[in-house]
């Protein structure tokens, strides 16, 4: 298979498979496009035995992809259509589930940001490899999500509680944090990332990343790991808040958080908790696409993407403070979607009403 688009170069180079998003004007934001032409590659590839492994990489220097396209979300539910963005999401999360189960090598070179969508379509694979430039992070809270795209499976597998600081704060992680966290497997120098290419398409042998990977710079994580296990395990966002309160670097962490969504905030503290008792990415998606089918009707979602990339204020109206979230409020945005929870096995279309009928 070979394809050549403005936004992303599909072809075969060996036994390599290879995937490079080529839209760095836009920080190789993915659109519905790229999805599916990801998807028909790896699923053309994954029983050819021609093809040996799959890499993936990005043009530009300042993003492998720094998410999915909300601006295509956002135009679309303006004009009425929620069911794209409920369509997008549906179509992305079953390709993020086929790459977390890929039975040949998926390796992924992700410099700059790799956020969201980005991370959905690299770090569930096999080989993750991360450079000096590479800025990891879950950042949904900011827009009115939650982590998704499997991300809280990522997530809830990190030591301690730092998967809920993570998706709650939608902190940036350099390599060294990517991979404490279980985000990242490798780091390999920048510069090295041609030749590591060259010879990967040369022996189509994903331990080739062995002989380029170096020992990453110590990760920031681990003196914070105590004061973060004790906040973080607050079992609701108010209690959280409270304990966070009491010191220096807790009050620093709030001063995110004031910008962020209550409400998407202490549904990914459930969402991920519900990841670490039920672990798998099929679990995942399927509990996060609950939140994410509701998000634009029921949700904060166009209000979030107004004010970070619409209007540009910075200064969303959010429903709720970070102290008086209704529980029945977020019973509601995770509540399972009955017939309408996103199917795994088939194209179902998505449904435009889920019912959810708790207040705002």
């Amino acid at each position: 298979m070979t394809g050549d688009a403005l936004d992303i170069h599909v072809r075969v180079e060996g036994r390599v498979g290879r995937i490079t998003l080529t839209r760095p004007q836009a920080l190789n934001a993915l659109t519905t496009g790229m999805v599916a032409a990801i998807d028909a590659a790896v699923t053309e590839w994954r029983d050819d035995p021609a093809i040996a492994c799959v890499l993936i990489d990005a043009t530009g220097d300042r993003a492998f992809s720094a998410g999915g396209d909300i601006q295509e979300v956002y135009a679309s539910a303006k004009a009425g259509d929620v069911g794209f963005a409920q369509g997008f999401w549906a179509d992305e999360y079953r390709l993020n589930v086929k790459i977390a189960r890929y039975p040949k090598p998926y390796i992924a070179l992700c410099q700059g940001y790799t956020m969201g969508g980005g991370v959905g379509v690299s770090l569930h694979g096999s080989h993750r490899v991360v450079c000096e430039s590479s800025r990891v992070a879950m950042p949904e809270c900011a827009i009115g999500l939650v982590p998704d795209i499997g991300g809280t499976a990522l997530l809830s597998g990190g030591p301690g509680r730092l998967g809920e600081y993570l998706g709650v704060t939608g902190h940036r992680m350099g390599a060294a944090d990517a991979i404490r966290a279980g985000f990242a497997d490798h780091f390999v120098p920048r510069e090295a990332w041609p030749d590591l290419t060259a010879r990967l398409i040369e022996t189509a042998d994903a331990e080739t990343i062995l002989a380029f990977s170096r020992p990453s710079p110590p990760s920031d994580f681990e003196p914070l790991e105590a004061r973060i296990d004790s906040a973080f395990s607050a079992p609701d966002l108010a209690t959280l808040v409270g304990r966070l309160e009491t010191t220096d670097w807790g009050r620093s962490v709030l001063d995110t958080m004031a910008k962020l969504s209550p409400l998407s905030m202490a549904c990914t503290l459930d969402l991920v908790r519900a990841a670490r008792a039920e672990p798998g990415i099929e679990a995942a998606v399927r509990r996060e696409y609950r939140f994410t089918a509701r998000s634009i009707e029921h949700g904060e979602l166009m209000e979030g993407i107004r004010a970070a990339i619409i209007d540009k204020d910075r200064a969303p109206k959010w429903r709720h403070t970070l102290k008086t979230v209704p529980a029945d409020r977020i019973a509601a945005m995770l509540a399972p979607l009955g017939a309408e929870e996103l199917s795994l096995d088939r194209d179902d279309p998505p449904k435009t009403d889920f019912g959810l009928r708790v207040k705002d």
